[in-house]
């Protein structure tokens, strides 16, 4: 028995040497590469959290959090009365003696808003911004074989200096609300530092299927005190992993400041990346070499495409007009405020992605780095932008324009990005005032570190030649037709104009839209073209007619470039009190929890996805007062037909806005339940929905 027990504990032991072994294989597929260049080492859990107040100055009352976390995940999400000011984290951490002779970097991905980094109680550094990257080199304060105290303290109090300056169209959540990590590096090293970015960017021309230029610049930092010799290497890989061109150069770098280097390559009959259809993308891996040894690695995206606006014509991806089916997202939902994870953040592109949406606005402020590459191998188009929105102080442009910088340095690779949002609803008098000159100001800096890509900033007004407007390459307009004034179609006599007046202007409409509460119904056929606002009362019905008839309007005028959803997910607005739902704006196509799909949605999808789509409207309209009433159907499948409590609809339906928008008229109900169902055959396959109205 004693025999059996030992080779129990030597055969565990073994399963454990070898599982051991298997992980290291797994995570370090080259060991000398893995033990010589950077690693990027996760630094989420085991921190101690507390605001700053006067019952949280004792460890009594100190929570243990892991990150992403925010502390308005609630109070922010059902009123005005939500915690704004200070915050602390805390973590200890014991850096192993091995790492002497490294650089250690903390990169924070999202802090919102402005954040004091201390080691060891000393102050490392500060950032001011909630949405963008920052990171710190802290080798010089770390102590070696001991416990570090890693102490930030956060604020998310709007400020007049820091964009965004106030919480009105959306809140600033307060936290360490995106991931962080340790960074460790030789000491020469790509740069981590350079506006946190990737200290690569690659710049690509003359994009054809025959060949594409493609320009590798590289920041590059030696700390080791002395001139030293280098070898840069630039691999691109296809998509299985096949080399399809390298560069190597000699450099002799100095030990004074940052130096940028070059290296022009070409790719011959590449692949492009073509969107939703095809989002190929090839990787560029550089490293740095020293004695033939890999000191540094770091790998980027590339996505081979050219993209174009042409005026009263549209979008053209890769000499080919794309359709710019798009919504706007925020980051934030329900219960979680803005601190989600990559699963929650990837459950949001699968609802649009499901929805046939081909383009995304994200707004409006910089969002997670994981919402960018998951867009480039989804194969969205995308909008991204800073925060400055809805008013200015005076006191704000050096701080847009940091965030200017860092919106454009850090995305700088993703090829889903094809313009740069430099402001949303920002108002002068003159074309001289404060607003006009920084956005100016905005452009010729984006431009600048990105000359190859658009511009755009975004008007609440419907007309193109306010004081603010044309300061960009695109005037994006938000407007509301029949929620904030006039009439639902409205928006036609408005593009017809653009048509006539505005020829050779690059346009988007940046938002439209109008709110939808899920729990406010009234029988779409008694519903006005316009809606006052400032009522309680705001039916998703109106939300639904409103789509159905704007974006029937929109795909008929090639003068709106792209057209944005306002907005994809219903969302919080802390400072609000609209529609019988405090802190909410509901123009979403679907509930803040994610978890409800509105009737709009289904008409996007109808219009916009490939996939097989039968929808009856109205499905929470359940009781119901007309006794004859139009049915509405969705179908992308052809003509539907309407079977009322089991009989057939004789009558055929009429054409609405769009080829998928069938209308029933003068469909009888009786009194109690009533069972509806649209069915359509297609390709020897049948599609159907029901739904249940009650006539009371």
């Amino acid at each position: 028995m004693q025999n059996f027990n030992l080779l129990q504990k030597l055969f565990a032991k073994a399963v454990t040497n070898i599982v051991t072994l298997l992980l290291f294989i797994l995570l370090c597929p080259n060991t000398s590469k893995a033990q010589n260049t950077r690693l990027n080492i996760p630094f989420n859990n085991n921190w101690k959290f507390a605001k700053i107040t006067d019952t949280a100055q004792t460890r009594d009352h100190w929570q243990n959090v892991n990150l992403p976390h925010t502390w308005n995940a609630v109070d922010m999400q059902t009123g005005n009365n939500f915690y704004e000011g200070e915050a602390l984290y805390e973590k200890s951490y014991v850096f192993d003696e091995k790492l002497k002779g490294k650089r250690i970097f903390i990169r924070f991905e999202g802090v919102g808003q402005v954040a004091d980094l201390y080691v060891n109680n000393s102050l490392i550094g500060s950032h001011k911004g909630g949405y963008s990257a920052f990171a710190f080199d802290i080798s010089y304060a770390v102590k070696y074989g001991e416990n570090n105290l890693i102490k930030i303290k956060v604020n998310n109090k709007a400020r007049a200096d820091v964009i965004p300056v106030n919480h009105f169209l959306f809140g600033i959540y307060g936290g360490i609300y995106r991931p962080v990590s340790l960074i460790i590096t030789d000491l020469v090293n790509i740069s981590v530092t350079d506006y946190a970015s990737s200290g690569v960017y690659i710049t690509q021309k003359n994009v054809s299927k025959q060949k594409a230029d493609v320009s590798i610049a590289v920041k590059v930092e030696n700390l080791s005190g002395k001139p030293t010799s280098i070898s840069l290497r630039n691999t691109i890989y296809n998509s299985l992993g096949k080399k399809v061109t390298q560069k190597i150069t000699q450099h002799l770098l100095s030990p004074m400041g940052r130096q940028e280097i070059t290296q022009d390559l070409t790719v011959n009959d590449p692949t492009l990346w073509n969107g939703l259809e095809n989002p190929y993308l090839y990787k560029v891996s550089t490293e740095i070499l020293k004695e033939n040894k890999i000191i540094d690695h770091i790998d980027q995206p590339l996505g081979l495409r050219k993209i174009e606006l042409i005026a009263g014509e549209g979008v053209f991806l890769n000499g080919k007009k794309y359709p710019m089916h798009g919504v706007a997202r925020h980051q934030d939902r329900w219960a979680y405020g803005s601190a989600l994870s990559n699963v929650q953040h990837a459950e949001d592109l699968a609802i649009i992605k499901e929805m046939g949406a081909t383009t995304i606005r994200l707004a409006h402020y910089q969002q997670a780095e994981y919402m960018y590459a998951k867009a480039d191998s989804i194969g969205f188009l995308v909008w991204a932008e800073i925060p400055f929105v809805n008013t200015f102080t005076r006191d704000e442009a050096d701080n847009a324009k940091q965030q200017m910088e860092e919106l454009v340095k850090q995305n700088y690779n993703h090829p889903s990005i094809y313009i740069w949002g430099l402001h949303n609803e920002v108002y002068g008098k003159t074309p001289a005032d404060y607003p006009a000159v920084l956005t100016r100001n905005l452009n010729d800096l984006a431009q600048k570190l990105d000359p190859n890509r658009y511009t755009g900033a975004v008007s609440g007004y419907a007309e193109m030649n306010r004081p603010t407007n044309l300061n960009a390459q695109v005037q994006g307009i938000n407007h509301y037709f029949g929620w904030y004034g006039g009439n639902i179609g409205d928006l036609k006599e408005w593009a017809q104009n653009i048509e006539k007046n505005y020829q050779g202007y690059n346009l988007i409409l940046s938002e439209y839209g109008a709110d939808g509460n899920i729990f406010q119904q009234q029988e779409q056929a008694t519903l006005p073209d316009k809606w006052d606002y400032t009522s309680s009362f705001y039916p998703e019905n109106f939300e639904t007619k409103t789509h159905e008839k704007q974006w029937g309007i929109i795909a008929k005028h090639p003068v709106i470039l792209a057209s944005y959803v306002w907005n994809m997910f219903d969302f919080a607005t802390p400072m609000w009190n609209r529609g019988s739902l405090t802190a909410r704006n509901m123009k979403g196509l679907v509930s803040f929890d994610r978890k409800i799909k509105k009737d709009a949605f289904f008409w996007y999808k109808a219009n916009w996805s490939k996939e097989p789509v039968i929808y009856l409207t109205e499905r929470r309209t359940i009781e119901r007062k007309n006794a004859i009433t139009p049915v509405t159907v969705y179908s992308n499948q052809g003509e539907p037909s309407l079977f009322v409590n089991g009989k057939k609809i004789n009558t055929s339906p009429v054409y609405g806005e769009t080829a998928v928008h069938y209308i029933f008229n003068a469909v009888p109900l009786k009194k109690g339940k009533n069972k509806i169902r649209a069915t359509v055959k297609n390709n020897g396959r049948t599609f159907s929905d029901e739904i249940e109205w009650v006539l009371k």
